[in-house]
């Protein structure tokens, strides 16, 4: 029942956080001067074309662009109704992509899946390779095993992603025939899912899952070699060895247990910290993630699409936060969630 407490009380905190995001998200977008319509009403006025600059004017009236940005924030989350009635993100109306002529829905539909899709299986690769080599370089501490293990570490988190993904790119290709660019072969894209298709985005998914992955397992395998190293020093373990306790058990009994804490605090900072850090990867790799739209967004000031990509980056992150929340209080008998209410 307290669980059920907790679990209601960081449902209700996300929401009200995921509010604050949105207004700030809002308010930062809105910052530059000008925004997309605006600067191409200059530009067809510069040329005189007046038609474009009447087609622009009423998609600035539309979308209620020359309302005060009070006001356009609270028609935009759908609080209060604007030219189209109430039609915002509550509604799910997630607004009108102005570079790309078409409703934002439309455009990252399918790049939302293929994000998720891409950043859960480098989250699956992050922890099968940092967990056991995190273990085996604190177990085998300075020996040839650790100093492996923190080369290739290292190695991990000095090379930048996109250099990797372009050395992968090149030589999967060249000696594993591994596939190029994209998440799927071009002739099953839009085909209903079959097992070809399966297979085709499971070898897609082989380099940029390793070239998002690799930074991310490096970092989080060098904090679990670090958090197993002091707590194989603490008097418990020399006291289970004592006992005549074996090495596998003792590991996995006691350190490995409070070690792994910051391990699963992690997840909620791992899934959008991968998002954004893969935007020049899935540029360099051709991915159709919302990376690449991301980028285009940003660049030519089409807010409704920029706007609604980082909502949806900080959705993962609380969502992830969240998680990682719900995890530790079941792991870790020491964090009583109940005592907020004591």
């Amino acid at each position: 029942m307290i669980f059920l407490r907790y679990a209601v009380w960081r449902f209700i905190t996300m929401l009200l956080t995921l509010w604050v995001v949105s207004l700030l998200v809002f308010v930062i977008i809105n910052l530059p001067p000008g925004d997309y319509l605006s600067n191409q009403i200059a530009e067809l006025r510069a040329t005189g074309q007046a038609e474009g600059v009447a087609k622009a004017e009423f998609l600035r009236h539309e979308y209620a662009l020359d309302e005060p940005i009070w006001k356009q924030y609270l028609i935009w989350v759908g609080m209060v109704p604007g030219p189209q009635g109430f039609a915002g993100l509550i509604q799910g109306n997630f607004g009108w992509s102005f570079e790309f002529d078409r409703p934002v829905g439309e455009i990252v539909g399918d790049a939302l899946w293929m994000t998720v899709l891409v950043n859960l299986a480098a989250v699956l690769f992050v922890y099968l390779i940092a967990l056991p080599l995190g273990v085996l370089a604190a177990a085998k501490s300075e020996t040839w095993v650790d100093y492996t293990a923190g080369f290739l570490g290292y190695l991990g988190l000095a090379t930048p992603n996109f250099l990797l993904a372009l050395i992968l790119f090149y030589y999967g290709h060249k000696y594993f025939d591994l596939p190029i660019g994209g998440l799927m072969a071009p002739e099953l894209e839009g085909q209903p899912m079959s097992w070809e298709k399966v297979r085709s985005v499971l070898l897609h998914l082989i380099v940029p899952t390793f070239v998002i992955g690799t930074a991310g397992a490096a970092a989080m395998m060098q904090r679990l070699r670090a958090n197993m190293l002091d707590e194989l020093d603490k008097p418990y373990v020399e006291t289970a060895k004592a006992k005549g306790m074996g090495p596998a058990r003792l590991l996995s009994k006691y350190p490995l247990r409070v070690a792994f804490n910051p391990f699963v605090a992690d997840i909620g900072n791992l899934l959008p910290a991968m998002v954004s850090g893969s935007v020049l990867v899935s540029v360099v790799l051709g991915l159709q993630t919302i990376g690449p739209y991301l980028l285009v967004a940003l660049k030519s000031q089409d807010q409704f699409l920029a706007a609604f990509i980082l909502m949806f980056v900080a959705l993962l992150t609380l969502i992830g936060t969240m998680i990682s929340d719900m995890l530790l209080v079941l792991l870790d008998p020491r964090i009583r969630y109940g005592a907020r209410s004591s």
